[in-house]
């Protein structure tokens, strides 16, 4: 469908009131990847991560900026960035600054898009860029000075017109519209240019009513639709910049695998499971603490797999009398386990759960020889939690997954859990099997030429059970 405004849209859209349509993340790193042969490299892997951008769009005065301060100021623990599409104003020739009343700032003509294209894509590209700096009242760009730009966690582009051009739309992450009633931006704009913009009222009213109002109606209120969350009231409306910074965390937080796979879930890091890792994974601490710990990482990463079981609402009366509504666990449920240290958990989290084995040779990075397998004999109608504490190359995953499969269980319901895991088994289970869910811990840097886990931890069943000694 092509993106003109027809005459019917454009009624819709201005007829259509304030509201807050809620987050959804389309842009391009939340896009799943085209189909491949091969994972990644390496170096894939390893580059820098993408920066999260934030397009925050609405009329003139509408408080853009005030929104963006708030949204800065929330994400206080993570590089900001704050480009505005005023700063990419084309100069003025002689000509047209001899007749600047009649020149109209708000029409798209008036940016250079294609600098500003190249802005954020080198910003995005994890390189700082000179961004020009516009002189309002001479109505040109200084000559001779830049304001430098560094790449940064999130990057904020703000302006009345960055929703216009599909390009510029599709380098955001989330779209913001600040919708604000017409009387209060026209008061605002006022006070704004009489008091910094050195204009007196009658052109600013001017100005308004030949270029300003028209173009709002032409393109920033038709570019409305392309919002992922529209702000009432701009700056006052605290609740909605709140949900927005929320949701911005979220998305910080995750591994660049998880905005690529959608099935692959980290549970959240805390100094407390950072601690834990610290522990296991150094080479001096002793068997014991090393068991302790590890079964204390396994049993999250259990509790976070089960979260995602099917579940039916049920009621219960309290021992106060009173009725009680929550949620009764799943019954058809088994383990299955790869390398059986991560069954004590299990057990500890499902009482008298069954759990089934699967012992698959592992040489090198061909992990694809069954030795042995013993499975419940109704698998087929149980949600399987698929245990092995190490998913390195994926190889003797994807084997045991398959053989899950063969017996009759839905790929949807297999959930594969693991301590830590490495990019590549993640991009060749997940390649391979889309439809089940991986949940762990920790997502480690790579593999390395002996298809070993780095940082890692080491030959984990060796060091859980002793047979390292």
């Amino acid at each position: 469908m092509p993106e003109a405004t027809t005459s019917i849209d454009y009624v819709m859209e201005k007829a259509s009131g304030p509201h807050f349509s809620g987050l959804r993340i389309d842009g391009p790193t939340s896009s799943p990847p085209a189909s491949s042969a091969t994972a990644p490299s390496v170096a894939d892997v390893n580059a820098p991560k993408q920066p999260f951008v934030i397009g925050v769009s609405g009329g003139t005065a509408s408080g853009k900026t005030t929104v963006c301060d708030m949204i800065i100021q929330q994400l206080h623990d993570h590089r900001v960035v704050l480009v505005n599409q005023d700063s990419f104003y084309r100069g003025l020739t002689p000509e047209e600054s001899e007749r600047v009343h009649e020149y109209n700032f708000d029409h798209p003509d008036a940016f250079d898009t294609e600098q500003l294209l190249d802005c954020i894509k080198t910003l995005k590209s994890g390189q700082p860029y000179q961004v020009p700096i516009y002189d309002f009242k001479k109505h040109r760009r200084c000559s001779d000075s830049f304001r430098l730009v560094n790449a940064s966690d999130v990057i904020i582009l703000e302006g009345i017109l960055v929703f216009h051009d599909q390009r510029v739309r599709s380098l955001m992450n989330m779209k913001i519209f600040v919708d604000t009633d017409a009387d209060v931006r026209l008061a605002r704009r006022i006070r704004r240019d009489t008091v910094e913009r050195g204009r007196d009222l009658d052109s600013v009213l001017e100005q308004y009513a030949k270029f300003v109002k028209p173009a709002f109606d032409d393109f920033v209120l038709p570019s409305k639709k392309y919002a992922d969350v529209i702000i009432p009231r701009g700056g006052d409306n605290h609740v909605a910049i709140d949900l927005i910074v929320q949701h911005i965390h979220t998305k910080l937080g995750q591994h660049d695998l998880c905005k690529i796979y959608p099935n692959v879930y980290v549970i959240q890091s805390t100094f407390q499971i950072r601690g834990m890792h610290t522990l296991i994974r150094d080479r001096g601490i002793s068997k014991h603490d090393f068991v302790f710990y590890s079964d204390r990482l396994i049993r999250l990463v259990v509790e976070h797999g089960l979260g995602h079981l099917p579940f039916t609402e049920k009621q219960v009366v309290t021992p106060t009398g009173s009725m009680y509504t929550g949620v009764d666990f799943c019954k058809k449920l088994c383990g299955v386990s790869i390398v059986r240290s991560m069954e004590n958990a299990l057990r500890a989290c499902c009482k008298g759960i069954k759990i089934g084995k699967i012992l698959i040779h592992r040489d090198g990075d061909n992990g694809k020889q069954l030795i042995y397998e013993k499975l419940p004999n109704d698998i087929s109608e149980r949600h399987v939690l698929l245990l092995d504490p190490v998913l390195a190359t994926g190889n003797s995953a994807n084997q045991a997954i398959q053989l899950l499969i063969e017996k009759g269980v839905p790929e949807s319901h297999i959930i594969f859990l693991n301590l830590i895991s490495a990019p590549e088994g993640i991009h060749c289970v997940c390649k391979r099997f889309p439809s089940l869910k991986i949940v762990t811990s920790e997502i480690d840097v790579a593999l390395n030429e002996e298809f070993r886990v780095i940082p890692g931890l080491g030959e984990f069943g060796d060091r859980y059970f002793g047979t390292d000694d």
